[in-house]
């Protein structure tokens, strides 16, 4: 009888306590957001995802009571800080800017969770790729560039935002496409290889035209294509594609935000209608515009499905090139 009794005030205690989390969690959701939001970077500070969240975190301020932290968690090409938030509480107190490797990193087996596993929020931003090299490089086309490859393979250095990235991969896309051979270079992140490009230790970088627009338009860095369907406005106008070269490749990245599995309708609600007014804003497109990134907003019911076919394209895009990682 005592073991029973205690068995049933154990289970009594338990369903008590849970019924209180359970009437808890409205009320919570109710008075959301009463403290900072971290809005965690899974790559470093200064590249294009960093700017991406850090003009979102400034224009939000107008539309909600709490101010945005924006904290930059890189390396495992993204999977360190996107990891933290998705197995983070799931309160509305964490969220993870979402980048395109989370669409292909899962595939290279560096990491074990994927784009299911996060409620999306929004998708902000997309970019295509861009092969960029110093002022003072010898080559001034496209052409010139991958027939010096191709008669010197696996001599060019090409650098990237790390092993398995999305500047990885368009740069062994390139490859596949055009049948040269690159020394690949990782990074932790897009901007560290541009002082790495800057700097002279690599011949090349693979990153977006935002991450390099800065040099480009001081006239330090000069960008020979960029793998869009057409070209872009403003300073790249001149700048071809790789369509336009023959080669038929067009690969890019895309931002966007979400928060871990099981936070709540409300508080998903909440970032959803924050996001929405914030990308709506004149302050933010115009900040957007100056860093030359590209605005893409696409509804959190859309993001989720797009985050999938993304996932199930890089994963056939995998078996088509060689990634050393």
């Amino acid at each position: 009888m005592t073991r029973t009794l205690v068995r049933s005030t154990i289970a009594g205690a338990f369903a008590f306590l849970l019924a209180s989390l359970l009437a808890l969690a409205p009320a919570m959701a109710a008075d959301y957001p009463n403290r900072p939001i971290e809005f965690v970077v899974p790559s470093s500070a200064g590249g294009g995802t960093d700017v991406m969240a850090r003009n979102f975190a400034e224009v939000a301020r107008k539309y909600m009571p709490q101010t945005i932290v924006v904290t930059n968690k890189p390396g495992a090409s993204g999977g360190i800080g996107m990891g933290e938030v998705q197995r983070a509480a799931p309160d509305g107190y964490k969220v993870s800017v979402l980048i395109s490797e989370l669409a292909i990193i899962p595939h290279l087996g560096m990491i074990k969770f994927g784009t299911n596993d996060f409620i999306a929020i929004a998708r902000i931003n997309a970019d295509p790729g861009a092969i960029t090299v110093r002022a003072d490089a010898p080559w001034n086309t496209v052409e010139a560039f991958l027939e010096h490859a191709r008669k010197n393979p696996g001599t060019v250095t090409m650098g990237n935002a790390g092993s398995g990235t999305i500047w990885h991969l368009a740069a062994a896309a390139v490859e596949e496409k055009t049948g040269v051979r690159f020394n690949h270079v990782p990074f932790q992140g897009a901007a560290p290889s541009v002082l790495g490009l800057m700097g002279g230790h690599v011949d090349a970088i693979a990153v977006s035209p935002a991450e390099v627009s800065s040099y480009v338009a001081a006239g330090k860095l000069k960008m020979l294509v960029v793998m869009a369907d057409q070209r872009l406005p403003g300073l790249y106008a001149a700048v071809p594609t790789f369509k336009e070269r023959g080669v038929d490749l067009s690969l890019g990245t895309w931002r966007g935000l979400g928060v871990p599995k099981g936070t709540p309708p409300e508080i998903v609600n909440y970032l959803r209608d924050v996001t929405r007014k914030t990308v709506d804003d004149p302050a933010f497109k115009d900040a957007m515009a100056k860093g030359n990134l590209i605005v893409a907003y696409m509804e959190g019911e859309q993001f989720k499905p797009f985050m999938s076919a993304s996932s199930d394209y890089f994963k056939k895009l995998l078996t088509t090139v060689t990634i050393q990682k």
